[in-house]
């Protein structure tokens, strides 16, 4: 890398992958694949709990009156889509396709935000609960199948506005550091989830970030 393009590196960029490991972390729980939810543990499941934490996170940092808010929200979404090219390519998708699939998952987390976005700000818990079935299940609310999906949905619901809440009261200066707590809502649940493709046992997953 050159000294002419060093200096020009955004200055949250740092800040934003950290942030954005935080939010995958916290997607990793694996109270989420468990019983108590019953997110589908597949490569969609896995990437629709990433983007339901980053949607969070990015919400918090776009609405602080902070005008730095805005630039480390864009900077939490490019570390975010960042891990995804190189994640695709890791599992082996050519680099012709490879902007075609980001593009789609960008427009996906695009979507699903503001349906989360929506719903938060309007304090509508069923709202939400209905976002999450249709992206994370794949099942729309009225459908027969939702019935015993719904419980599940309504606690990952409650779980996002517990954290929504939580992010709202941390300092915006320490957020800007990449200083993030996302609560744990049942951390003594065991095992382990990796992010979109699975780490090496002995190595966990670690976004991508800058040198």
């Amino acid at each position: 890398m050159g000294l002419l393009r060093m200096l020009r590196r955004r200055p949250l960029e740092r800040a934003g992958f950290a942030l954005y490991t935080a939010a995958v972390t916290a997607a990793r729980a694996p109270w989420h694949y468990g019983p108590a939810i019953g997110v589908p543990d597949t490569l969609d499941g896995r990437f629709d709990l990433i983007g339901l934490q980053v949607a969070l996170l990015i919400r918090r940092l776009r609405t602080d009156p902070d005008p730095r808010g805005a630039a480390a929200a864009q900077a939490v979404f490019d570390a975010m889509f960042a891990d995804m090219d190189v994640t695709l390519r890791e599992m082996g998708v050519g680099d012709l396709a490879v902007g075609k699939r980001v593009k789609r998952m960008w427009e996906a987390f695009h979507g699903r935000a503001r349906a989360y976005e929506a719903a938060l700000d309007a304090g509508d818990a069923a709202a939400l609960r209905a976002a999450l079935l249709r992206n994370l299940w794949r099942v729309e609310p009225k459908a027969p199948e939702a019935a015993g999906l719904e419980d599940g949905a309504a606690r990952l619901a409650a779980a996002a506005m517990r954290t929504a809440a939580a992010l709202a009261g941390q300092d915006v200066g320490a957020l800007l550091l990449g200083q993030v707590d996302f609560p744990p809502h049942a951390a003594a649940c065991g095992g382990a989830h990796a992010g979109i493709l699975p780490p090496p046992a002995d190595r966990p997953h670690r976004p991508r970030r800058p040198p």
